[in-house]
């Protein structure tokens, strides 16, 4: 763990997302996550485009982000036309001591995870509230599944001693970019993240679950103070 001073007063999340924009260098292939976060990485990237000349290409993760990195004049590419992606910056939920994560109250945890998992240095970006002793005690689990047999598959995922319930937008059922549903699954803290995701996959119609499970590199907390300090994976 260490501190680096960033700017007094400021946002955390925007603290944590320039800094996390200052890692990435000119040539690379960028994962650009999705969020209120993430967003401040992909605006500082869109600035040092414009005003360093900064060269990259930009992997989004959601058809968000994607608008906002084209506003932003980012160019955009894909996995089919680069598999490998060096820098991904993404925001998080929750963060625990082993850096695993619960990820997807956005809504695009599908498309974060394939990004995350072809990604060389995953860099996760939050503030001091996403950082807790023991996953999924206040945040949900978001679990993509399909709009088929949905019901079905809330019901096994209430098998695994969660309350399950269907996320809804506007008063219908929210829809990912992938055109499939996510079920928040709440647990009373969870504790061995790596079979409860064994777990949730192995019912069928699940699409994806949030557990990013030895995938974040190093994670950038915002401070307040406008301090960040930085957690590295052991």
């Amino acid at each position: 763990m260490a501190d680096e001073k960033g700017a007094a007063e400021a946002d955390p999340k925007k603290v944590a997302g320039e800094h996390a924009a200052t890692l990435v260098r000119s040539g690379q292939v960028v994962g650009l996550g999705t969020g209120s976060t993430a967003v401040h990485a992909v605006r500082a990237l869109g600035r040092r485009r414009k005003e360093e000349g900064l060269e990259i290409y930009g992997v989004p993760t959601s058809v968000e982000t994607e608008r906002e990195a084209r506003a932003l004049g980012i160019p955009i590419t894909s996995l089919d036309e680069h598999p490998k992606v060096d820098i991904t910056i993404d925001g998080a939920d929750e963060v625990d001591p082993h850096l695993t994560l619960i990820k997807g109250r956005g809504g695009a945890l599908l498309r974060e995870k394939i990004v995350a998992q072809a990604t060389r240095r995953v860099v996760i970006i939050c503030d001091t509230s996403k950082v807790v002793s023991k996953l999924g005690v206040k945040t949900p689990l978001p679990v993509e599944v399909l709009r088929f047999g949905w019901m079905a598959t809330r019901t096994h995922l209430e098998r695994l001693k969660a309350k399950a319930r269907l996320r809804e937008k506007d008063g219908s059922p929210f829809v990912s970019d992938n055109g499939n549903y996510i079920i928040d699954c709440q647990f009373r803290g969870i504790g061995d993240p790596d079979q409860l995701e064994e777990d949730v996959n192995t019912i069928a119609g699940v699409v994806e679950n949030g557990l990013f499970v030895n995938i974040a590199d190093l994670v950038v907390v915002g401070q307040k103070d406008g301090t960040v300090k930085l957690l590295r994976r052991e």
